[in-house]
């Protein structure tokens, strides 16, 4: 048995996969694959409404938002969202708390727009999310940028931070469909499809219809928010099996429970290898600060670090893979993702419980 900790591309539920696999040569008794249907066909059509209509059930999307699918993964809407957002004179505040925050922040310079560091937690090497007294927030910001779950080093906001009349924006992509949103805090959202939501190369945003019309001079048709709203994301060709495999994984999702049952079997499970880290604190030293521990993505270096390639060998013949930290930060990196089932969780545990008590 091979149990996935990689962060993306990532687990897929068995249910979906097999689904996928049988009607990938035979599309709903078309005799046509949907890898090969246009996206202007009665068959697409319906799966492409599905998986808006039931993206907006699952999160309980308030009607004054709208669902879009976009390409170009979290990083082009790194651009997107100053592009649309911000207009002359117009600043945003964001909070850094890892890579995925510095690239947000360098894309607004490099756009030539304006933004403050209202909060950061580099100087602890992004072991931690700030506070609210530790954060200077601007009530004149245009919104407020947040990534809501840092992969790389295993941090994740327990509740989102109230920042009072002005928009919240989040980048939920290593989080995404994990646990209900408090809609009140938000103004948009956005993420890559290819840790919690399917494959990779489409990207799902949701925004308030009052950020809609583009507060800049001069962008792109294709990166105007407006133009895939009022085409029901239809504008240009979209990403057609993603579509459908974001589709099948909601009515994964669905079937387990909904968010909120997904968000207590992540904790369930992520709480297992915690265990043992807490457990074993003086062998694996966890990178997260308790208060900001990752439910998706769990981070930890060995005391004896010439051990941790040693480590990742040995769980890869034990069929544990995918568990090598990132080359920014080296370490192991479990992901836990909402496809993962208790039984990778607790077969990680065994090992590390294994390889303690043989290399410790």
């Amino acid at each position: 048995m091979i149990y996935n900790f990689s962060p993306g591309p990532a687990v897929l539920p068995s249910r979906v996969l097999e689904e996928a696999a049988v009607q990938l040569v035979d599309f709903w008794g078309s005799d046509m694959s949907i890898l090969e249907m246009s996206h202007r066909s009665k068959a697409y059509e319906e799966v492409h409404q599905d998986a808006l209509d039931m993206w907006r059930r699952l999160y309980a999307v308030p009607m004054e938002f709208e669902v879009i699918f976009v390409q170009g993964g979290a990083s082009t809407q790194f651009a997107m969202v100053p592009l649309n957002l911000l207009g002359e004179g117009d600043s945003a505040d964001y909070i850094c708390t890892g890579s995925w925050s510095q690239k947000a922040i360098k894309e607004v310079g490099v756009l030539g727009k304006k933004c403050r560091i209202a909060g950061s937690s580099e100087e602890r090497e992004f072991s931690y999310i700030p506070t609210p007294e530790q954060l200077d927030l601007d009530e004149r910001a245009r919104y407020v940028h947040i990534t809501t779950n840092n992969t790389i080093y295993g941090t994740q906001y327990g509740t989102l931070p109230d920042t009072g009349s002005v928009r919240l924006v989040a980048d939920i992509s290593s989080d995404m469909l994990s646990q209900p949103l408090d809609w009140d805090r938000l103004g948009l959202i956005y993420g890559g499809a290819q840790k919690n939501a399917g494959v990779a190369g489409l990207t799902v945003v949701c925004l308030h219809r009052d950020l809609l019309k583009c507060r800049s001079t001069g962008v792109p048709t294709m990166l105007q928010y407006e133009t895939h709203a009022s085409t029901n994301s239809l504008y240009n060709t979209p990403p057609v099996f993603a579509v459908y495999m974001l589709n099948l994984v909601l009515h994964w999702i669905e079937a387990q429970g909904g968010l909120s049952a997904m968000a207590a079997h992540n904790r369930h499970k992520a709480g297992l290898v915690y265990q043992v880290l807490d457990q074993y604190a003086e062998f694996y030293c966890g990178h997260a600060e308790l208060q900001a521990r990752s439910s998706m993505n769990i981070t930890f270096r060995l005391a004896n670090r010439d051990l941790e390639a040693r480590f990742c060998a040995d769980a890869e013949g034990a069929g544990l893979v995918g568990l090598k930290g990132h080359r920014a930060v080296g370490g192991i990196r479990a992901s836990t993702y909402n496809a993962m089932p208790v039984e990778g969780c607790q077969a990680l545990v065994d090992f590390m419980q294994t390889f303690v008590r043989t290399k410790g």
